[in-house]
This record gives C-alpha cells, structure tokens and sequence, in this order.
C-alpha cells in the first residue's frame, strides 16, 4: 500500500512529464499542489511576507524554466524545495544587506492567489488576554529562530516546523544525514537557550 508521500511522488512524476511536453496546465497543477508548503518554507526563512511571496514566484519560474533538466533521481517536491531554499538563502542576504529584515507573525493570515493560509481558531474562544500572550510568545520564538545562524535556521524550520524527514533533509540541503543530525541538535539546543533568556525555563 502506498503512503501519501509515495502517492503525491508518482502524480507528481506525471506531471513532470507532461511539463517536459510543454503542457501548461500540468505545470499549474504541480504550482496549486507545492505552493502553499513553498511559501511557508520561504516565508518562515526570510520572515517577510512580501519577500516570501517574490521568492515563490522565482523558485516556480525556475523550476519550470529548468524542468526539462529535471531527471528525476530525487522527488519533484525535494528538487522544487531545494530551489525555494536556495532562494530564500539569498533573499535574506540580500535583506541582511538592506537592513530591513522584519519579524513575522505567526498568526497574520497569508494569502496565496485564491488560497488563505491561516491560523485556525481553537475549539474554544481564547481571551483576548490569552490571545495577545500567545501572540507574544510566537513573536519572541520567531525572533530567537530567526537569530540563529543560517545552518542551524534551516534545520530547525525544515525539520521541527515543516516535518520534512533527515533524508528528505539531506537531499534538500545537499549535506549527509549525520550532518542534518548533528546540526539540528546543536540547533536545538542553541534555540533552547534562546528562549530561556527571552520566557524563563522551558
């Protein structure tokens, strides 16, 4: 039986070498289906939803512009989140530079041409008390996610916040999977630091 990765791999491979056709429609499918991972991974990096939205819209421009080079030894998804990585690295430089790196809020809704990405209300109301706290303590987490270095950033967005696997990982950052491990556990401690000088002890 296949798992829902393996069954998204092969409509992807479809897709693929539909696009490889020059269908276009093919291409928006593969769009529809990624971009909504796509903007979280770039959004999370560069912590800038504009900036996010631009480097989205380059990494697809990329891909399909090289999609006839895309010989399959990875998933379309690894090699397309590979390109957003790449991107968003630059990107942030290039904010880093400019001196206009701002922080995020996890809880603004972010829109995706007819899509909304959006934190969804618990069961219960919170206080609006709660709320501002919670707010808060997910601008300070974003704030110490963001202080780390860029090695240890992307480890910690990929694996805790977007659950990608260590091979998934591996293949995406083009490191070994013993270096994923060990960074994302110099990572995690690093952050946990972080967060203890910003919200006490953990």
């Amino acid at each position: 039986m296949k798992t829902d990765k393996e069954t998204t791999a092969d409509e992807d491979a479809e897709m693929v070498s539909l696009c490889k056709k020059g269908d276009q429609d093919a291409f928006e499918v593969l769009v529809r289906r990624h971009q909504n991972r796509s903007l979280n991974i770039a959004y999370r990096m560069v912590a800038n939803y504009e900036e996010a939205c631009e480097v989205v819209q380059d990494a697809f421009v990329s891909a399909y512009r090289n999609i006839k080079n895309f010989e399959g030894r990875a998933r379309f998804s690894t090699w397309l989140y590979t390109i957003v990585v790449n991107l968003s690295r630059n990107r942030l430089k290039q904010l880093n530079i400019r001196g206009h790196l701002e922080g995020a809020s996890f809880d603004d809704p972010v829109s995706v041409d007819d899509s909304v990405i959006k934190i969804e209300p618990a069961s219960y109301e919170p206080s609006v008390l709660e709320r501002l706290e919670r707010r808060d303590l997910q601008t300070r987490v974003q704030e110490c996610i963001n202080s780390l270095d860029s090695e240890s950033k992307e480890v910690v967005i990929l694996r805790d916040i977007q659950g990608f696997s260590y091979d998934e990982i591996s293949d995406i950052l083009k490191i070994a999977e013993g270096t994923v491990k060990s960074r994302l556990f110099r990572a995690r401690e690093e952050l946990k630091n972080r967060l203890k000088k910003v919200v006490g002890e953990l």
